[in-house]
């Protein structure tokens, strides 16, 4: 069982991790007023079940409000659509109903049996709606939709009014794209065979960004980063999921301003998580292995456009080359120069009750994040 035991001590949060095993039971319990020991499986203030996946955390005011995926018990599809929590403490939830309801209208791009993943939500203090964006695939298309959706609430719970999906920023160039790879003329027949030496070097100039130009950059897997001066950017799995990419949002938070970037591509980078510390911009992805997990992947930036570093895996102990089970979703910074790391540990069979892994982000001598899952962390300190 993978165990967790949360302290909160005031504005002191502490987590002792270890792991036993991912084998999780559905047993969370209260232990005395301040101290919980959920399982990987979650239960709310009222016994019920935490249907939350693929999940972030939204801060307003004095209380956190969770939004993630309702996952069938069997299947893929969403029948329910994206459910909120609230939580003054990260410890005790309680279900505030479904945010963002899928439609019951034939046709309609949230149509009950679409899929919507990764939902995020973020607050614009000049409108002041909250904003939510997601992964949508259209219902009976599978996954070649790659359309990112957008609802808006003036509350944090909703009930959010869908406004339109759409791929990313059609008939425009990435900013990073060279002139030259955006002459280059591709013939997509002559890639049939994907991973060879001619197919990689093409993959590096752009033939996908040139194939999908028209109608719009695919966007899969995803997360929203609002920046210290209220820029917002929308993170997202592209180009097949082979490159992401990083595109700004316009001043409402409800569409692209046309500016966007890709990193690394080739790289299958997917599950993007972002967060910034002392000027420094970190991201953490995972790799493209469906619902099995791999290992993590870091990244550095000094500006949110680049230029972005790899580093090695910041997973560290036993575990680790696999995420500890988790892929993640969302990085919460908490008061304090403080951050909390949350994946998913997927379970195909019943996607409903998929596990969740939260784990405290530390820092080493060189300010490297890195995570673990042995010994003790004082959030309020960041080490």
């Amino acid at each position: 069982m993978t165990n967790f035991n949360f302290k909160f001590l005031g504005a002191w949060l502490v987590i002792v991790a270890s792991i036993t095993g991912l084998q999780a039971q559905n047993d969370s319990t209260l232990k005395g007023k301040d101290e919980m020991v959920p399982a990987g499986v979650w239960n709310d203030v009222n016994g019920e079940y935490i249907n939350a996946h693929g999940g972030g955390i939204l801060l307003f005011g004095s209380k956190y409000y969770w939004f993630g995926e309702h996952r069938p018990a069997k299947g893929f599809s969403t029948e329910v659509g994206v459910t909120c929590y609230s939580s003054t403490d990260l410890c005790n939830w309680r279900y505030e109903g479904v945010a963002l309801s899928v439609s019951e209208e034939a046709g309609n791009e949230i149509e009950k049996g679409c899929i919507m993943e990764r939902p995020k939500v973020i607050y614009n203090k000049r409108t002041k709606k909250f904003v939510m964006w997601f992964h949508l695939e259209l219902k009976g298309k599978g996954y070649e939709a790659a359309r990112a959706g957008v609802a808006v609430s003036d509350s944090p719970t909703g009930p959010y009014c869908f406004v339109s999906s759409s791929r990313v920023c059609p008939g425009i160039f990435p900013l990073n794209m060279t002139e030259e790879e955006r002459d280059m003329q591709w013939n997509m027949e002559q890639f049939e065979e994907w991973w060879t030496p001619e197919w990689r070097e093409a993959v590096n100039k752009g033939l996908f960004v040139k194939r999908d130009l028209e109608g719009g950059q695919m966007s899969r897997d995803m997360t929203l980063y609002v920046d210290d001066d209220g820029i917002a950017y929308h993170i997202y799995s592209s180009e097949e999921n082979l490159t992401l990419q990083i595109a700004e949002l316009t001043d409402d938070y409800q569409g692209h301003s046309g500016k966007y970037v890709r990193l690394f591509p080739g790289g299958h980078n997917e599950a993007p998580a972002i967060f910034k510390k002392d000027g420094t911009y970190w991201m953490i992805t995972s790799g493209c292995t469906g619902w099995a997990p791999n290992a993590a992947r870091l990244f550095s930036a000094p500006f949110i456009w680049g230029p972005w570093t790899q580093h090695p895996n910041p997973c560290r102990g036993e575990g680790s080359d696999k995420t500890f089970g988790g892929q993640s979703t969302y990085v919460l910074q908490l008061p304090g120069n403080r951050y909390l790391f949350m994946a998913d540990i997927w379970r195909p069979k019943s996607l409903m009750y998929s596990e969740y892994l939260w784990i405290p982000v530390r820092f080493d001598e060189e300010g490297m994040p890195y995570l673990t899952l042995s010994g003790k962390c004082n959030l309020s300190d960041g080490r």
